[in-house]
């Protein structure tokens, strides 16, 4: 029995995403569960499974297609038997018919003068074909792309033999042509340009990060912490970490103290209903932290923050990145986030505006930390550039000021987490 397999619902809010990978091909017998397809969709990638056992018999999408809920993508014959069998009297199914050409109907015909042979079939003519022209296998989306590049895509040869032409193949042709000089890539007014598809991820934060700039009327507070004696206790404390298989690093670290403040600054932890005028206030600290991944920005979570000590965070956070870093999170990782933290340091500068990620209402980043000279009988102090970015609808400047004064204060202080938070 064959089966149109389509693709299911992948969760709220998603219509889609993009073909990862193929993990059938045709002829392939399948069991019922066993993955057919990885897509990525809403930042996390995700295995479809087969709804049941049988053949793979037509594949309908491609390795880089945009594929949507309910869009058909494969055709499998089912081993289940046939719950409606043809009846053995059922009259027998007629002979192909070859298609001619169709006359406009006339009146009844003059008789002919006397019988001879049918004539040969015919086809509707077709217009003259293109010369050396040839039938080519690829999605929608992929010739699309052939034409915004000025790519004809019947000089296009799939990296595969036999194979559909791909996204990359139409990319590669493309480049291999402007630099031989061929002129088959699209060229602007200022000269030749590429063109590349978004991925699902770069589409996802680009929807996401309009939202949230577009719907919150943003203010960003800046500090510095001096962190001074926090590194020295954190180079102190690093090999228990390491025992457990992690390194405690400044992010593990800050992530405490937020979940700390979040406790004393319940403000910071909520969310808000404005069509219902009403504040949503979160018993729950979950901290989502921002990574910068091969695939672009991606935000697990670290759920009950709170309740999980620093090398406990920094087992979850090495756990999370190395998910993130192989395109391996789910949908789950991605979700429940009540506040963000984002660290730059890493890769250099200070102070930044990040940008609230809706529905949460505050987020927290940190820039690279420097030496800076002092009075003080070392000579030096190492400091930390923060940024505060908030929701000004239900955060005001005061409130501000105080959360990222207190998140200072601990920081420098570490036992204030233990009086306070």
């Amino acid at each position: 029995m064959a089966l149109e397999f389509k693709l299911p619902e992948l969760g709220e809010n998603i219509e889609g995403g993009d073909v990862v990978s193929i993990l059938v091909a045709v002829g392939d017998s399948v069991t019922d569960g066993q993955a057919l397809l990885e897509i990525e969709a809403g930042k996390a990638s995700m295995e479809i499974p087969s709804p049941a056992a049988g053949t793979i018999t037509a594949i309908h999408v491609a390795q880089g297609d945009t594929i949507e809920v309910g869009q058909l993508a494969f055709t499998i014959d089912s081993v289940e038997p046939d719950s409606n069998p043809v009846p053995a009297t059922a009259e027998p199914e007629p002979e192909a018919v070859v298609p001619v050409v169709e006359e406009a109907p006339v009146p009844a015909p003059e008789p002919a003068p006397a019988p001879k042979a049918a004539p040969a079939p015919v086809a509707t003519p077709a217009p003259a074909p293109v010369p050396d022209a040839k039938a080519v296998s690829a999605a929608p989306n992929v010739r699309r792309l052939a034409r915004e590049l000025g790519v004809d895509i019947h000089a296009v040869e799939p990296a595969q033999a036999g194979g559909r032409i791909s996204l990359e193949d139409v990319k590669q042709f493309a480049k291999s042509s402007m630099e031989s000089g061929g002129g088959s890539g699209k060229a602007s007014v200022a000269g030749a340009v590429r063109v590349e598809k978004m991925s699902g991820i770069r589409k996802a934060t680009m929807n996401h990060m309009a939202h949230c700039w577009s719907t919150i009327p943003h203010v960003t507070q800046h500090d510095t912490a001096d962190i001074t004696k926090l590194e020295a206790l954190r180079k102190h404390y690093a090999p228990r970490a390491e025992a457990a298989g992690a390194k405690l690093t400044m992010t593990a670290i800050i992530i405490k103290v937020i979940a700390s403040a979040l406790k004393v600054f319940p403000k910071f932890n909520c969310s808000i209903d404005p069509e219902k005028s009403e504040i949503i206030y979160k018993d729950y600290y979950n901290i989502g932290i921002a990574m910068d991944t091969p695939k672009g920005l991606l935000v697990p979570v670290i759920r009950d923050a709170d309740q999980k000590n620093m090398v406990e965070l920094a087992v979850e956070l090495k756990a999370l990145a190395t998910k993130a870093r192989e395109g391996k999170l789910e949908m789950s990782d991605l979700q429940g986030g009540t506040y963000t933290f984002t660290n730059l340091g890493i890769i250099g500068g200070s102070f930044f505006t990040p940008i609230v990620n809706s529905p949460e209402v505050a987020i927290l980043g940190a820039g690279r930390g420097y030496w800076e000279s002092s009075i003080d009988s070392d000579g030096k102090r190492f400091k930390l550039p923060l940024s505060l970015s908030y929701d000004h609808r239900i955060i005001d400047g005061a409130d501000g000021a105080r959360f990222l004064r207190w998140v200072v204060d601990a920081i420098e202080e570490p036992m204030l987490i233990s009086l306070e938070g």
